[in-house]
């Protein structure tokens, strides 16, 4: 893929003409503009595609092409691999990733040296790689750029954790060699006052599996956007996202899951719960299968919990398929409020109302949790859920 796809021919990349030179908007994940370069995008008005769910306002110092502020965001590895550093134009950076928004180009011309982890090949890891991002401020504007690259037939976990304040722009390369089995989980539990905009596109190659979970707690606005091109003939993707927004809070993740090769396996399955005035979450998922992605097998799904009023989810699934030959494709989203259901089946044996309802919360966010695989990060969001719980009077 070359650094800047073909610019349109309406400025502002909002979309192009057609024969007649008719003006055409931008209506799919896949036509988007993308660029290396931050001067090839106009500054989002909230009226694009991608950005009128987002709260604009909050995240204009991560569209200014300026410098980062020292301290901003520090940068720490542990875990069985140790990381290096990779210049622009050195690979594998670059050989996948293409920023598709202001943001994005922001931290890729800005981030001089990109943290670099590589899985060797046929290696096993037992234990995590935990790749530690904490803000200096919320001042502080911070920006990076992440490879992960797992190598042939390796297997592995990769844990992003992200915790004080800073307005940080963020983008994660993802390279899944054939064969490979990576997890890579990112885990946002930000101060109340930090920003965080965060790009992550991933290649899968031949019968490899990418396993990517999302996890949103902390921070005043953290837009987490997943982008999985299924490459490989018989590669596969798990995305799984999990979210709790509290009052003030803006969580959201537009999710891209493109099927290239044949014989591809897709499951998107986010959840969210919301509680508290202004609560907010956001979710956009769009699947393409393409015309060789024959005996394709994709689902995405969304689930929202509304707890209290005053809190809003946004949902929107998308699904486009351009062959007639595959096993299976489909979509779904649902928000509500408690099952009355559950609740009355709880408390027809004895359980108290407000313990029913923790009860049932948790149950209904465990799914993803529990996709995790890594049993110290389980019991810590667990007991972030408690946590969150405890904030308000859910009755």
């Amino acid at each position: 893929m070359s650094p800047t796809t073909e610019a349109p021919t309406i400025p502002g990349a909002k979309g192009h003409t057609d024969g007649a030179g008719a003006f055409v908007p931008v209506q799919t994940r896949s036509e988007r503009f993308r660029s290396t370069d931050p001067a090839a995008f106009e500054a989002p008005t909230g009226r694009e595609v991608n950005w009128k769910h987002t709260p604009i306002q909050r995240l204009q110092r991560l569209f200014a092409d300026a410098a980062g502020d020292a301290g901003a965001v520090s940068l720490s590895v542990g875990g069985p691999v140790a990381a290096a550093g990779l210049a622009v134009g050195q690979a594998p950076r670059g050989e996948f990733f293409v920023p598709e928004d202001v943001p994005a180009a922001v931290a890729w011309t800005r981030s001089a040296e990109a943290l670099y982890v590589s899985i060797p090949a046929e290696a096993e890891l037992d234990e995590p790689v935990v790749i530690e991002a904490t803000g200096g401020g919320a001042d502080l504007v911070g920006h990076s750029h992440v490879v992960v690259e797992a190598s042939r037939h390796s297997r592995a976990t990769v844990v992003l954790r992200h915790e004080g304040s800073a307005q940080f722009a963020q983008n994660v390369e993802i390279i899944v060699r054939e064969g490979a089995h990576l997890e890579l989980v990112t885990v946002q539990r930000w101060d109340d006052d930090a920003v965080h905009a965060a790009s992550h596109q991933a290649r899968v190659d031949r019968d490899a599996t990418l396993r990517h979970v999302v996890v949103s707690f902390g921070g005043g606005v953290v837009r987490v956007n997943p982008s999985v091109e299924l490459a490989g003939a018989g590669s596969r993707a798990e995305l799984y996202g999990l979210s709790y927004s509290d009052s003030g809070q803006h969580l959201e993740s537009q999710v891209y899951l493109h099927h290239k090769g044949a014989e591809t396996t897709g499951d998107v399955l986010y959840k969210s719960a919301l509680q508290g005035a202004a609560a907010r979450t956001v979710w956009i998922g769009d699947v393409l299968i393409g015309p060789d992605a024959v005996a394709t097998d994709s689902y995405e799904a969304n689930r929202n919990l509304v707890l209290t009023e005053g809190a809003r989810a946004e949902s929107i699934p998308n699904l486009e398929i351009e062959t007639g030959d595959i096993r299976g494709a489909g979509h779904a989203s649902a928000t509500g409020r408690f099952d009355d259901e559950q609740l009355f089946y709880l408390q027809a044996r004895g359980i108290p109302e407000a313990e029913a309802r923790r009860l049932v919360v948790l149950g209904f966010l465990a799914e993803i949790v529990q996709k995790i695989g890594v049993a110290d990060l389980e019991a810590e969001l667990f007991a972030a859920i408690e946590e969150e719980l405890a904030k308000e009077d859910l009755a």
